[in-house]
């Protein structure tokens, strides 16, 4: 054998090797042979591993020949007691995930605009409201985006601040211009819980399915993601991020004073501007000039509008020819938006794979971005909430720091000790 292993006078098997004039010497040059499956050799790796302060697996595998112990099959042994080390995990495991969902009904069934809407707000800028001999008093102002889930058009409308009765006069003014809506998708902002509240909207804010079936018996309803989970808003999410961008840009260009006015000025263009971008790639087919946007079926608008070869009739065939051509562009947008648009939303892009289903019991740490990793609470699993697909992506935790339930996405969470099955 490679080890040239030998028995010492006290009866234990150590490495010979080719330091074998060196018997009488240091033991450290003749490490203890130890089998990796034995009980004892796991709470050696494990005493080891807690004396180099919970470091990788060189310098636990370092740790150990040092002590004077040869571990068969250490490298191993060493990578699995560091995988289920609690410590470890604590300080660098991963958090949880889970498959991408599948995009929900109201993502992927045609509808009129405004039908589906996620919300957010974002902000604050600084405006001028008036001029006094001492200077200027300025006010903040906030954007609410209204983003139609199936057309992927947007609404934008300034708002003097977070408050709930804000936000209330923002979704008047939204409800008188763009019509009812069905559904309304948001996080779990204070304004717009306060706003359901006021307005008696049902939510799906107690999860579980006596609520979910009083929901669907509704016509109109308030779904709320779970706390710190924006990518289930990723759809408005990015919207806003596109919003920022393109009013930066104006802004930059804008010399005089930003007053209310012209911030809502500069909104009602932000609007314009993303409801003409194209939803897919723009074509190089000349018979195909047309672009895919949400304006051609907000407005039923294109720049080639005009060049369509309409007949001509009489006074009253008027009607009949503008109904024809306003029902031809929806009937384009609708047309393209199965066969180009609903095909870009097939791919996943992350999350291919399946994740750990958190189970209930499991102990968990709860990411707190406010707070170092070391100081972040650990919480324990009470209930899992499973979607169509039956897969966990929220979970109900109990925190014991501060005695308080909370509902966190997986993706926030480190699973610390895991529940036997």
């Amino acid at each position: 054998m490679a080890l040239s292993p030998f028995i010492d006078q006290h009866g234990i098997l150590r490495v010979g090797g080719r330091l074998d004039k060196n018997r009488q010497g240091d033991d450290n040059l003749h490490p203890v042979i130890m089998p990796k499956n034995h009980y004892v050799t796991r709470l050696l790796v494990r005493k080891f591993h807690h004396q180099v302060l919970h470091q990788g697996r060189l310098l636990t595998e370092g740790a150990l020949r040092s002590g004077g112990f040869w571990v068969v099959g250490a490298k191993n042994l060493i990578r699995s007691e560091i995988k289920s080390c609690v410590t470890c995990r604590k300080l660098r495991g991963s958090f949880g995930w889970q498959k991408m969902a599948d995009l929900p009904e109201d993502r992927i069934q045609p509808a009129p605009p405004f039908s589906y809407v996620g919300v957010d707000t974002f902000g604050p800028w600084t405006t001028t409201q008036r001029r006094t001999r001492g200077g200027t008093v300025n006010q903040k102002r906030w954007a609410l985006m209204f983003t139609c889930l199936v057309s992927r058009a947007v609404h934008l409308e300034a708002i003097e601040e977070l408050s709930t009765a804000s936000f209330i006069n923002a979704l008047r003014r939204f409800v008188a211009l763009r019509g009812p809506v069905i559904q309304f998708r948001s996080d779990r902002g204070t304004n717009f819980i306060g706003a359901v509240h006021e307005l008696k909207i049902p939510s799906d804010l107690v999860e579980n399915p006596v609520s979910k079936k009083y929901l669907k018996e509704n016509k109109i309803m308030w779904v709320f993601n779970p706390p710190h989970a924006s990518h289930f808003g990723g759809a408005w999410q990015r919207m806003i991020g596109a919003s920022r961008k393109i009013l930066d840009s104006l802004l930059l260009n804008h010399k005089g004073p930003l007053t209310h006015e012209v911030l809502t000025t500069f909104l009602m263009e932000v609007s314009a501007i993303l409801n003409a971008r194209p939803l897919v790639a723009v074509s190089t087919d000349p018979d195909a000039p047309q672009v895919l946007s949400p304006d051609m079926l907000i407005h039923q608008k294109t720049i080639h509008t005009s060049q369509l070869d309409i007949p001509v009739f009489g006074t009253k065939d008027a009607l009949k020819s503008s109904w024809k051509q306003v029902q031809y562009l929806a009937d384009q947008f609708w047309q393209r938006w199965r066969i180009e648009y609903m095909q870009s939303l097939q791919i996943r892009q992350k999350w291919l794979t399946e994740g750990r289903q958190f189970q209930k019991g499991d102990v968990v740490l709860m990411r707190d971005a406010s707070l170092a990793r070391n100081q972040w609470p650990l919480a324990i699993v009470t209930e899992t909430f499973e979607s169509n697909d039956g897969r966990v992506r929220k979970v109900k935790i109990f925190c014991g720091r501060n005695r308080t339930f909370y509902v966190r996405p997986v993706t926030q969470l480190c699973c610390l000790i895991e529940v036997a099955k």
